[in-house]
């Protein structure tokens, strides 16, 4: 909005021109963000407190988890309001890619304010069925998918209709573009050509993955939301390279003309976040919720397939992966071992990962901090591979 105004006025005002500058605007969006969290916080978190919003603990879960009941959730309707305020401010409006990112964003996220207002409500600490939960994450997903699938490589909307009908006509035969492949990290020129529903298949997996592996993190004061800011600044820094002509031909990227203003909305989810953990952390004022764990890990997911690094996602993003692991084997071997023996057996003390540390001893502000620093490490590891090709 603001570079749209800029744009117009800099001809009598040639101090505006400097709105133009991709990283000036991914400083004040984050600096916005940041703001408009510290300042929306006690608002928010005292009308919630209001509303009786408050977090129903689970009753098999830790013992220290108890004090906890009551705290006000659904804190990540302000992160979603910062993003939102500060991406309209500072992003461009009429990139596509920002709008199908906050689509996807805020669609999750009324699936998770959904399941958390029936927590709320009726006081379950199930919410919404997951078959029901999975069922709206779905098409959610496959709608982003397909409109992915002939988006990354065109720089304006028209021409992706064309692309959609062309290949409608073909009798769905026509292949994706090469920006579309699925590029290997540390491999220069190296990348795996997908079909449309390879593509697909691999858009929602990432998408519908993500949201939940985030979601899964959610279970300590401030576990989740630092190491989404890492990942957001480390996917944002992608965006710039890959959406500059001149840095992705020297890096030897794909260039996909427009990815550069994720960097506005990864900025954004940065400022927002850090702002959050102001109240987030222990001993937290207020829990993000499934609102903001679901739209979250859905952005950064979409995020990483616009910028195709789903294997970069994949390890930046190590800590959300290693907490989704430890659920499925869990499961898979509980029910394994019960159908077998006749009685469930476990390999974790309790999943998600997280809890099977604080039934180990581990204080919670240790599983926290240790948590962001593997986070922090997996990052650079991740940023290494832009140059390391």
């Amino acid at each position: 909005m603001l570079l749209a105004l800029a744009q117009w006025l800099q001809s009598d005002a040639s101090y505006l021109r400097i709105i133009n500058y991709l990283t000036f605007r991914a400083v004040m969006a984050t600096i916005t963000a940041l703001l408009l969290g510290l300042f929306c916080g006690p608002v928010v978190i005292y009308r919630l407190s209001t509303l009786d919003i408050g977090q129903a603990v689970r009753k098999d879960g830790p013992k220290t988890h108890l004090i906890k009941s009551g705290t006000p959730t659904m804190g990540g309707v302000l992160i979603l309001i910062s993003i939102a305020t500060s991406t309209l401010l500072w992003g461009d409006i009429t990139n596509r890619f920002i709008w199908i990112v906050m689509l996807v964003m805020f669609s999750f996220g009324m699936i998770g304010f959904d399941d958390d207002y029936r927590k709320v409500v009726y006081r379950d600490t199930r919410g919404m069925s997951s078959r029901e939960k999975y069922f709206w994450q779905s098409i959610i997903g496959l709608f982003a998918a397909v409109y992915l699938a002939f988006s990354v490589s065109k720089s304006d909307n028209a021409r992706v209709l064309d692309i959609f009908i062309a290949w409608v006509r073909s009798g769905f035969t026509i292949g994706l573009p090469a920006t579309a492949d699925l590029t290997f990290p540390f491999l220069k020129g190296i990348s795996y050509p997908l079909s449309f529903w390879g593509f697909i298949a691999l858009t929602y997996f990432v998408i519908v993955g993500s949201s939940n592996a985030v979601n899964l993190t959610d279970g300590l004061d401030g576990l989740v939301i630092m190491p989404i800011v890492l990942v957001a600044a480390v996917l944002g820094i992608f965006a710039y390279v890959i959406g500059s002509a001149v840095y992705s031909k020297y890096l030897l990227f794909p260039h996909i003309p427009g990815v550069g203003e994720l960097l506005i909305l990864c900025a954004a989810i940065g400022g927002a976040g850090l702002a959050f953990l102001w109240y987030n952390t222990y001993p937290a004022q207020v829990f993000m919720g499934d609102v903001g764990a679901l739209s979250l890990g859905s952005a950064l997911g979409t995020i990483s397939v616009i910028e195709r690094q789903e294997i970069v996602l994949l390890i930046i993003g190590g800590v959300f992966v290693a907490e989704t692991v430890s659920v499925i084997l869990q499961v898979i071997w509980f029910r394994y071992t019960k159908h077998r023996y006749g009685e469930g057996k476990r390999i974790f003390k309790m999943a998600p990962l997280h809890h099977h540390f604080e039934l180990s001893g581990w204080k919670e502000s240790q599983i926290v901090v240790r948590f962001w620093i593997i986070t922090l490490i997996l990052c650079l590891f991740g940023l290494s591979t832009l140059k390391l090709r």
